[in-house]
């Protein structure tokens, strides 16, 4: 029986789906890839090829698939590319997307080869394909050679020596000729740097054509970019040849539409990509060149497309024709002007306003504006441009104007400005007379018009009747009390701590800002000088280490008693008080940037043992606040020292009290070989000038000596000058050493003197 063939219609169809399913779920890459290869091989229809081609360019161009998966496939479909690219007269949109597909997989195919030395079928495999492209970059259709100057790109690119990030990881490092070993035998570096280098010349030589093809040039130019960036070694090399290319050259008239966009393209490309070189490295020896190009190129694009924008410039001579330093012609007359003459209507009757005498417009729309609605410096910006645009003629005849306008009705007077004035000047006195003796005239007739009632006296028993049956008269009304505002409600617990919390925040964000000043050098005063007298971060400091150590003490002993009655007991449960913030503030603050802030922690901790000493005159059994925070200092600051870190020594030389849970830490760093000397240099140092811890000191050196293997020589060299009773030995005759104080010496064995010394 017969297989039942399957249309292409329907195969597509399929492939599709296959293909929604990887974009999808990039898991399935490599199922689907190892299924559709004989499908879309040299041998099928062409509508297959071109899917099976788009395909894989997709397929290896994808960021959802992982460069493991990519190299595991690439070798998989190596063969099948290189048939499909044997095939005569190929499709041109197949051999596009092959020529993507083979940009993409050369890379992991050369990083496969580089581990890999005797798989020289898959390098023979890639090898023809990469002879296959460059013998049509010449011939083929441009979109073809579009896509073949991308894998030269990626050729040049991969047999280049690159920049190694790591040497330990070469599975990160970028694939170059960098990873490849001098005496590979599949791939010798020097054939293939020859190589690269020869590609490279040919790239470049588009630059020097001199009817270059401009798809082919925006080509070359995006894909130099990449080079220039990743590859140092010849990125001098591609810039010189840019900075030599000229992408106008080719504007030359006649120019049709779609050459001037062609043009524009290219030279748009060269621009973009040399300020990016620029931006990328402007200290570059080219930089000034490239910046002189660019300059050049945006004048001659000017020049050759804008000319037609441009407006046409203003005539050299009047328009009239009748310049004075030329020849007059004969008949020639004086054009008449065409200024329509200012009209200025007259006062209205009556008192005249200052805005009156002013207005010289009948116009309705500018008397009824108000200025004063405007700010003063608009007023200015809009007045001055409008004082120098006003015609000299109109300016001058609103000031001086007075001439007499006939109309069919009669004749009116019109008068300018100045005219205005001197007229009311003249006139203002009499009417100010006028005024006064109308005043005058109407007060005496008001007196002759005056005749007042006549009315009884009244007795005094009416005048007492009158009183009495009159209303009370109103209280007087007293002065006003002074107004207070009543006062705010009371803050509870939560609402102090956030407020207090805020207000630290604030002034730690000053002390932030202070450490950016550069500090000033300043002869520092002695012990009676007066702390936080210069706004500097040290008296921030200051101030801010008294108020943790010198708050308020109703700030800082509120307890609250939370009875639980179903256990029969009472806990006392410490609410964090005003100091405990301010002090874990500055702990953080400290340990942030501890080593140029330990000048803060040790005038912290002096603040805190000085308040210590305070508490215990007044009889307080309050908790020590030097020990806890002294030794929260080390455990933060410690796990950060290095070996030769002085800053820890002096931060223990300076601090005002050592115990032996200081030293505990101390010794804590013999626990690091790398930090052993650190603690014998520091523990060596106390001895040597603090002379109340010098026995405490000692006694940590002899621990260090005794139970630390890596501290023995170092701790003996101090032993031996302040406590040399405990470097006592008891040598055997086979060259064993036993302690004095701890063994006991064979009784045929001599005892050593106690003076002997361990080295």
């Amino acid at each position: 029986m017969e297989t039942p063939t399957i249309s292409v219609t329907d195969q597509l169809e399929k492939l599709d789906t296959a293909r929604k399913l990887v974009l999808g779920d990039a898991a399935y890459y490599p199922q689907i890839v190892q299924v559709i290869l004989p499908i879309i091989g040299a041998g099928a229809r062409l509508e297959l090829r071109r899917w099976g081609a788009d395909f894989l360019a997709e397929t290896f161009a994808s960021p959802t698939l992982a460069t493991q998966q990519k190299q595991g496939l690439c070798l998989t479909v190596l063969e099948t590319v290189k048939d499909m690219f044997e095939g005569p007269e190929e499709d041109p949109q197949v051999l596009k997307s092959l020529v993507q597909t083979a940009a993409s997989i050369y890379p992991l195919v050369f990083r496969h080869i580089i581990t890999n030395a005797a798989d020289s079928q898959s390098w023979e495999r890639m090898a023809a394909i990469k002879t296959r492209v460059l013998r049509m970059w010449d011939n083929a259709a441009t979109g073809v050679r579009v896509c073949c100057i991308k894998l030269v790109q990626r050729v040049i690119q991969v047999q280049t020596p690159g920049v190694i990030a790591d040497p330990r990881r070469p599975e990160q490092n970028e694939i170059s000729l960098a990873l490849v070993p001098r005496d590979h035998s599949l791939i010798p570096p020097p054939n293939l740097e020859a190589e690269a280098s020869g590609l490279l010349d040919r790239l470049l030589n588009v630059f020097h054509e001199e009817a270059s093809d401009a798809v082919l040039v925006t080509a070359t130019l995006n894909c130099l970019g990449v080079l220039i960036r990743s590859r140092p070694s010849i990125a001098n090399k591609i810039v010189s040849t840019i900075l030599n290319f000229n992408p106008l050259k080719q504007a030359k008239a006649p120019m049709t539409p779609e050459k001037k966009v062609l043009v524009k393209a290219m030279e748009r490309t060269t621009r973009a990509l040399l300020l990016n070189v620029n931006k990328t490295n402007p200290t570059s020896p080219l930089a000034p060149r490239i910046q002189q190009y660019v300059d050049n190129l945006v004048r001659s694009r000017m020049d050759i497309f804008e000319e037609g924008s441009r407006k046409r410039a203003a005539p050299s001579e009047p328009t009239d024709g009748l310049d004075p330093s030329k020849r007059a012609r004969l008949g020639a007359e004086a054009p008449i002007s065409t200024t329509v003459p200012l009209r200025i209507p007259p006062l209205p009757p009556g008192p005249t306003s200052i805005a009156q005498l002013f207005t010289v417009t009948d116009d309705v729309a500018f008397t009824s504006f108000d200025v004063q609605q405007l700010p003063l410096d608009m007023v200015i910006q809009i007045t001055l441009p409008l004082l120098y645009r006003v015609d000299q003629g109109h300016f001058d005849a609103a000031i001086n104007v007075s001439r007499i306008l006939s109309w069919s009705d009669g004749a009116n007077e019109e008068q300018g400005v100045r005219t205005r004035y001197q007229t009311l000047s003249q006139q203002q006195p009499a009417v100010k007379m006028d005024g006064a003796m109308d005043a005058t005239t109407h007060a005496e007739d008001e007196d002759d018009d005056y005749e007042p009632d006549y009315q009884p006296a009244e007795d005094d028993e009416q005048i007492l009747n009158k009183l009495e049956t009159a209303p009370p008269e109103p209280e007087p009304v007293h002065a006003l009390a002074p107004f207070e505002m009543p006062p705010p409600p009371p803050l509870t617990d939560l609402e102090a701590q956030q407020i207090g919390q805020e207000t630290i925040t604030r002034m730690f964000g000053v002390m932030y800002a202070l450490d950016d000043v550069p500090s000033s050098r300043q002869a520092r005063m002695g012990i009676n000088r007066l702390a936080a007298s210069n706004y500097d971060r040290d008296a921030w400091v200051t101030i801010i280490s008294r108020l943790a150590t010198r708050a308020s003490a109703s700030l800082d002993h509120v307890v609250d008693d939370i009875k639980e009655e179903d256990m029969g007991k009472s806990l006392t449960l410490a609410r964090p008080t005003l100091n405990d913030t301010v002090r874990e503030f500055l702990y953080m603050h400290i340990i942030e940037d501890f080593r140029n802030r330990i000048n803060a922690a040790i005038s912290w901790l002096n603040e805190e043992w000085y308040d210590d000493r305070l508490r215990e005159r007044s009889g307080s059994h309050a908790p020590s606040q030097y020990e806890k925070w002294a030794l929260k200092l080390l455990d933060g600051i410690m796990p950060y020292l290095d070996a030769k870190d002085k800053v820890f020594t002096r931060f223990l030389s300076e601090i005002p009290a050592i115990d032996e849970k200081v030293l505990e830490r101390v010794k804590g760093l013999a626990r690091d070989p790398e930090r052993v000397n650190l603690a014998v240099t520091s523990l060596h140092y106390l001895v040597l000038l603090r002379p109340p811890v010098r026995e405490l000191c000692i006694d940590a050196l002899e621990d260090l000596w005794r139970n630390y293997e890596d501290a023995k020589s170092a701790a003996a060299k101090v032993l031996m000058r302040w406590r040399p009773q405990a470097l006592e030995f008891e040598q055997k005759p086979n060259g064993l050493k036993l302690e004095s104080g701890n063994e006991t010496p064979l009784p045929s064995e001599p005892v050593q003197s106690s003076t002997a010394i361990a080295t």
